[in-house]
């Protein structure tokens, strides 16, 4: 069930109230019995898992996420020189070459 926000236009009071769908909206403060009004707020909505644009449809530029497995990784290629390595500052093999 959705949780609303009220106001009220003749006190200003503020309160929240849990109701459903269907439920007709208030329309009496319950303080002063102004007239009261559902202000438009921000929906308390989060999508998670697979299949949402965050994790399935975002940039493909992004390091994929490492994960554990049973066998060990294998050594990089050496490059063969260190003119020739794109990464030559963060290479391995390129220091080693030097």
């Amino acid at each position: 069930m959705p949780l609303y926000a009220y106001r009220c236009t003749k006190c200003n009071h503020r309160f929240e109230k849990i109701q459903n769908f269907s439920a007709a909206p208030l329309l009496e403060c319950p303080s002063c019995q102004g007239l009261l009004e559902r202000p438009l707020t921000a929906p308390a909505l989060q999508f998670k898992g697979a299949g949402w644009y965050v994790n399935d449809y975002s940039a493909k530029n992004a390091a994929p996420v490492a994960t554990e497995s049973a066998t060990p990784a294998a050594a990089p290629a050496p490059c063969a020189s260190a003119a020739a390595c794109p990464a030559a500052a963060s290479c391995a093999s390129a220091a080693a070459d030097a």
